[in-house]
């Protein structure tokens, strides 16, 4: 297992508090009733999260618990605007969605590089008195105090970006069929749960062409309620535009296998269902022409498919054609009968 992946954190933020206005009169050697001069509060720091597309993991944040903007500065006399907080940047992989802890109110998400939100901004400086000075009010004896500063605990949760998400039962093939297409070395063994974090891999396609394909840890019936590994992962199935089902040809019942992977989607989140579906009937070296046929008559008959066997190589390339024909909207009645 990858200790080093980390798709969930908690963190306590706060703010920074804007600076005080200044109160404050000019007073010089041949100025002894010069007017108001008093200058503005800085503003505080705020809390951003920033994309970063060197990371791939909450890793870093793991291990910090508060993380606080600096306040801003006081104003002076002269008109000195007092020095703004420092903000600071929260770094995360793209991917991240910000919540509020407190009612799992969505703050802000990240998908591109460099892409910023403000999570929490810092209090505003407050006015120095020379800015209330009018002609009606000429020695106003008064300023505004600095905004406070806000605090929050908040959680961010990695979704993985993937234009493929693989979906199966533990141990129906999906991390040999990654290992096979992409330079991804997912852990591989034969029994359930291998795969106990996310992989991710760049498979390669032609015309020096390629998409991403993300292998999901295993499915188990009652998923959505939490059993196996429960929803923990089925949020990086969020964002993949495709899903590739996966059911081992020696499965007692493929059409029915496939039926109870949707439901958990479904149970999840309704939303994933409008996505574009693959079914790959894996580890096809197992199953005679027989069995094929009956695989193939029990199957959604709008439901692309294709017979792979990841060990032999057969049908891979097929499979990277349809797939390539999802992703580009471009599936076609051929396709369909891969």
């Amino acid at each position: 297992m990858n200790s080093n992946f980390v798709d969930y954190v908690k963190i306590f933020c706060r703010s920074g508090k804007g600076g005080s206005g200044s109160l404050h009169f000019r007073r010089e050697k041949y100025i002894p009733k010069g007017g108001p001069d008093g200058g503005n509060g800085g503003r505080g720091g705020n809390v951003i999260m920033r994309g970063n597309a060197q990371l791939w993991t909450l890793l870093h944040l793991r291990y910090t618990k508060h993380l606080f903007a600096d306040d801003g500065t006081n104003g002076g006399k002269n008109q000195l605007t007092g020095a703004a907080g420092k903000d600071i940047y929260i770094d995360v992989p793209l991917g991240t969605v910000a919540y509020r802890a407190e009612d799992h109110k969505q703050m802000g998400e990240i998908t591109e590089d460099g892409q910023t939100v403000v999570l929490l901004k810092g209090g505003r400086g407050g006015k120095g008195n020379a800015f209330f000075k009018s002609a009606t009010m000429q020695a106003p004896k008064f300023a505004q105090p600095g905004e406070p500063s806000q605090e929050e605990w908040i959680t961010m949760e990695l979704k993985v970006l993937a234009d493929v998400g693989l979906v199966g039962f533990p141990n129906a093939g999906k991390s040999t069929l990654l290992s096979v297409v992409s330079a991804a070395k997912p852990e591989i063994a034969d029994y359930p749960f291998t795969t106990l974090v996310p992989n991710l891999g760049i498979v390669a396609y032609r015309d020096q062409q390629s998409f991403v394909m993300a292998d999901i840890p295993g499915i188990i019936e009652g998923a959505a309620e939490g059993k196996g590994l429960g929803i923990r992962f089925l949020r990086h199935i969020e964002r993949n535009s495709t899903l590739l089902f996966m059911v081992p040809a020696d499965s007692e019942n493929v059409a029915n296998d496939y039926d109870i992977l949707l439901n958990e989607l479904k149970k999840y989140n309704p939303e994933l269902l409008d996505k574009s579906r693959i079914l790959a009937i894996t580890k096809c070296d197992l199953a005679d022409d027989d069995k094929i046929k009956e695989i193939k008559r029990d199957l959604p008959h709008d439901l692309p498919h294709v017979f792979i066997c990841s060990v032999t190589g057969q049908g891979i390339d097929q499979l990277k054609d349809l797939i390539w024909l999802t992703l580009n909207n471009d599936t076609t009645d051929e396709a369909n009968e891969a």
